[in-house]
């Protein structure tokens, strides 16, 4: 019933003639006994709310920034029809700020044995599983002045995945791959280490890669072009310790890493490599091993998606244990940690020669672009010191990468726009160059 003719209702109501007044109690319920009935009434014409049947269905997963849609299905089998208000319950960071309310309230109007559908779209705002709560039902009766009122558990999750930003990049670096790969009319020159074909000696070529017997069998010099190697193994490994979670613009470090991770992956793959995936800080976090070319990025990204920084420093010499066993031939290690000179210094130099004894070491760091606007302040004193700090910083991840260059270890250290495109072009040297 509308607001108006609800008024008018209990104005009527109000108004009914009552015999004798008696003070006291008795009087009151007199005069407000029209009213109780009509509310009895109104109750009993109500809808009941445990009887009700409630399914989901919808999607299961969405990437960060996008939208889910979940559909609630409510089954009505009584024999009165159900005037509702629903209220959907989700985690609080399943919505932007300010749009749950509209986000999770509903209407409903449903005959006799009928059944309905509403939809709750989601827009969350942090990677993981968000979990369905409660549904909540408020039942009218026709005249809107009581309600039955109760909650049912209709369980559902939608795993939010890792947005993947950085595969605006991917097609340019294929481009690049193709090139390597010997499959454009651009052909590099002594690249790779798997042989392709012959072709004449142009001046500039590398004098290793001229073929002695073929330019003994024809009067122009032969030289042999190459092609990177396929099937090789890169395991990427990600520190989910303490400074991952240092927050870099509006996201933690670990969430850049993962970004560039999955760049990687795809060009990798793409370029007939097999991907594994380590996450790791004092114990295991995460594990993906032995996915084919088709399913590995699928089975990285679901396997990204709860992850979270834990508070604790990594435990390096666990950690480089791990990687050992989980690739032990030969294989590109991609480390995506800090370059933060303390616990590089105090725990990963320790145990990187394990790891640079048997593979080949690419280590990618997050910097903080923060930095780089503060070493372009002046102006005051406070702008000088700015300055100073940032210079200061400079140093120190400049000398704790040349540490580790010292080692064998390839290092990539770039703002968390600029990681994954990086990376990638690291990889793609490495494959030039046949050091895969």
């Amino acid at each position: 019933m509308a607001p108006t003719g609800r008024a008018a209702l209990l104005a009527a109501l109000g108004s009914l003639p009552v015999g004798l007044w008696e003070p006291g109690w008795t009087g009151i319920l007199a005069v407000n006994a029209p009213l109780a009935v009509a509310c009895a009434c109104d109750f009993a014409l109500a809808a009941p709310v445990r009887r009700l049947g409630l399914t989901r269905s919808g999607d299961a997963s969405v990437r960060l920034g996008e939208t889910a849609d979940v559909t609630l299905t409510v089954t009505n089998p009584s024999r009165r029809p159900l005037r509702a208000r629903i209220r959907d319950a989700w985690p609080p960071s399943s919505w932007q700020p300010g749009t749950e309310v509209a986000a999770s309230r509903h209407r409903l109007l449903i005959p006799p044995g009928e059944r309905r559908r509403i939809t709750t779209r989601l827009r969350p705002t942090r990677r993981g599983d968000r979990r369905a709560d409660r549904v909540t039902i408020r039942s009218y009766g026709p005249l809107g002045l009581f309600a039955r009122q109760g909650t049912h558990k209709v369980p559902w999750t939608v795993r939010v995945l890792p947005p993947f930003t950085s595969r605006k990049h991917l097609p340019s670096r294929l481009a690049r791959l193709r090139e390597l790969d010997g499959r454009t009319s651009v052909l590099t020159r002594g690249e790779g280490t798997e042989f392709d074909s012959l072709r004449a000696y142009v001046p500039g070529d590398d004098t290793r890669s001229i073929d002695w017997r073929a330019t003994a069998r024809q009067a122009a010099v032969a030289v042999r072009t190459w092609r990177p190697e396929r099937d090789r193994h890169i395991l990427l490994v990600l520190d989910t310790g303490r400074t991952s979670a240092g927050r870099v613009g509006d996201a933690p470090r670990l969430d850049a890493a993962m970004d560039a991770a999955l760049l990687l992956a795809a060009l990798a793959s793409r370029a007939g490599d097999r991907v594994d995936l380590l996450a790791y800080d004092r114990r295991l976090r995460a594990l993906v091993q032995g996915r084919t070319a088709g399913d590995v990025l699928p089975s990285l990204v679901s396997a990204m998606a709860t992850l979270e920084p834990e508070l604790v420093e990594t435990d390096a010499r666990g950690l480089a244990a791990t990687a050992l066993r989980t690739a032990p031939r030969r294989s590109l290690v991609v480390l995506l940690t800090t370059l933060d000179a303390a616990p590089v210094e105090e725990g990963l130099l320790p145990v990187l020669a394990q790891l640079t004894q048997r593979h080949t070491v690419l280590l990618a760091s997050v910097a903080d672009p923060h930095i780089a606007t503060m070493a372009t302040a002046r102006g005051n004193t406070d702008a000088v010191y700015e300055a100073a700090a940032a210079a200061q910083s400079y140093e120190e991840r400049h000398r704790t990468a040349e540490q580790l260059r010292r080692h064998g270890v390839t290092v990539v250290d770039a703002t968390p726009e600029q990681l994954a495109p990086a990376l990638a072009d690291a990889y793609l040297a490495l494959k030039a160059a046949g050091r895969l």
